[in-house]
């Protein structure tokens, strides 16, 4: 691995100050409850070489990079279907605006990794599946994390739900414009569950390691999703994934990545690493105040920019 961990060391210190410049994401009563000086990095090569640093070890709500995941499995579960209700284009609002729903689209949400847009995603799935659709989801989440073991949140999931009134609204909007049918409250109930599993960096890694190996798994050959679905959700984590700074973030970092008020960002960099960061300390955009920063020192030093 070109990546030594003395370097990688190296850099986690020089930027740990920077989880100064955020704030945790309070509006998830739980969230607050985090260490804001929270700062570690997981990278992991296809030949499976890993290397960890910092505060790698501590767990985390895996929020809305678990979009990706729903994502993934509804391109290989349902195709370009799922565009008739959604869109791919990149947002100038926040994460979770209803401005777009109202005044674009008759009500179809611009991209699948805004909370609208997941929502929609999430829909898909529970019309078809019922409540199986979140054992789907569970199950391909960690499968893509390999590790078996990973456990719902219940007192964050209980959060989410008891405040999750903006989430709501975005999904009684999009009922009411008849984007879907399903039970509004079965689809947040699908949602808000996904956003709860706790994970570590290195779960994130692992996921970004087989998407960047276009969805076969470098260690065993087993393919858990398409090449095509692969080559679409790096392209939405492009355009999307950062939410309203997404195109800064492909400017100075060039990585396919998706962020979590958790804290946490899912990186992927094409055939070569998958890595996992965690900076509970959000900026102003909700994403990693540190996270980002690390991930930009790192593609600068290595040249792992997609553009390069």
């Amino acid at each position: 691995m070109q990546i030594s961990q003395d370097r990688l060391d190296q850099l986690l210190q020089q930027i740990r100050p920077c989880t100064r410049n955020g704030r945790l994401a309070s509006y998830i009563p739980e969230l607050n409850k985090a260490d804001p000086d929270t700062l570690g990095i997981c990278i992991i090569d296809m030949d499976g070489n890993m290397v960890s640093s910092g505060d790698y070890e501590t767990r985390f709500t895996i929020q809305s990079i678990s979009k990706v995941i729903t994502l993934i499995y509804a391109l290989e579960s349902y195709g370009d279907r799922l565009f008739t209700r959604i869109g791919v284009e990149q947002t100038a609002d926040s994460f979770n605006s209803i401005i777009k729903l109202e005044t674009r689209n008759d009500g179809k949400p611009l991209n699948p990794l805004i909370n609208a847009g997941a929502i929609a995603t999430t829909s898909f799935i529970v019309e078809s599946e019922g409540r199986e659709g979140i054992k789907n989801l569970s199950a391909l989440l960690k499968a893509l994390a390999k590790n078996p073991e990973l456990k719902i949140n219940e007192i964050v999931l209980n959060s989410e739900k008891r405040t999750g009134d903006t989430n709501r609204a975005l999904a009684y909007f999009q009922h009411g414009q008849k984007i879907f049918d399903a039970s509004v409250e079965d689809v947040l109930d699908a949602y808000f569950t996904m956003c709860s599993y706790e994970v570590q960096v290195k779960d994130l890694a692992n996921i970004a390691r087989i998407i960047a190996n276009n969805g076969t798994d470098p260690e065993t050959g087993e393919i858990l999703f398409s090449s095509k679905t692969a080559k679409m959700t790096k392209t939405i984590m492009t355009t999307c994934g950062m939410y309203d700074s997404s195109g800064e973030f492909a400017l100075s970092v060039g990585i396919p990545s998706k962020s979590g008020v958790g804290g946490g960002i899912l990186s992927v960099v094409p055939g070569k690493y998958g890595i996992g960061t965690l900076g509970p300390a959000l900026d102003e955009k909700g994403n990693s105040a540190a996270g980002v920063p690390l991930l930009q020192r790192l593609s600068e030093d290595y040249d792992l920019s997609i553009f390069s």
